[in-house]
């Protein structure tokens, strides 16, 4: 079986697939990148939150084996547990992975899980964002939800991105405004996660988000009267970025 031929570096494949793919659809670019050799091996990050469904049923329709990361940080709303096995089994998603924290780890660092009570970063770090990092080890990219309509350093994003010159980022949905995501949600019948209809447009960690009032961003609820407004999950230079929301 003949050997794989290196990748060039991940700056190089990012610039030339942004070139080919700059005038793509979201369903084209996707599409493209399940199977460009420029690409590698990929894999999509999902939380499976009140929007994820849309890019969930996107990778579906054009494999269902490709494999799911699936962050539980054991913090969760059971609804988004119960959200994530219904989505998952209306889809036939193949190749769901479970992601979490190190057992020794989460021992040494946040024994009586109250970390999030003193340190939401170490808790994010700990629960997501090492984990994470480990899983998508052995992939040379991995698809995203991220839109430049969440804005800040998301207003000029590219459907590649490279990610510290290690692997690239795949943003489908890059163009897309808030209207899109809702009109594809309605006109393909997907399942709503259970949490929107109570007041939550933002879902993470049951202790770090609560409902948002009318009238209210709908990040507000994450990290309420802090200025925290990203869980880690994306990196620029190894820091984290403090804009926008997480697919």
């Amino acid at each position: 079986m003949p050997l794989e031929a290196p990748l060039s570096p991940v700056e190089e494949r990012v610039a030339h697939l942004n070139r080919r793919y700059r005038h793509h659809a979201a369903s084209a670019v996707l599409k493209r990148a399940l199977s460009d050799p420029q690409v590698g091996r990929i894999a999509m990050v999902s939380s499976f939150g009140a929007e994820s469904v849309v890019l969930l049923h996107m990778v579906a329709q054009v494999d269902r084996t490709i494999p799911v990361l699936f962050i539980d940080t054991q913090m969760l709303f059971a609804e988004t547990l119960e959200y994530q096995r219904e989505v998952a089994e209306f889809l036939g998603l193949t190749d769901l992975r479970i992601i979490r924290a190190d057992k020794v780890a989460l021992e040494a660092e946040d024994p009586y899980g109250a970390l999030h009570l003193r340190d939401t970063d170490a808790c994010c770090d700990l629960r997501k964002t090492r984990p994470l990092e480990q899983a998508l080890g052995r992939f040379d990219a991995w698809i995203t939800g991220r839109k430049r309509f969440q804005g800040g350093t998301r207003a000029a994003l590219d459907f590649f991105e490279n990610e510290d010159d290690r692997r690239i980022k795949v943003n489908p949905l890059a163009h897309w405004d808030k209207g899109d995501v809702q009109d594809y949600m309605i006109n393909n019948r997907l399942p709503r996660h259970p949490l929107v209809a109570k007041g939550f447009p933002s879902i993470g960690c049951k202790p770090c988000t609560s409902p948002v009032r009318d009238g209210e961003d709908e990040r507000a609820g994450r990290w309420r009267g802090s200025d925290k407004v990203e869980c880690g999950i994306h990196l620029v230079d190894g820091k984290m970025v403090r804009t926008g929301a997480t697919q």
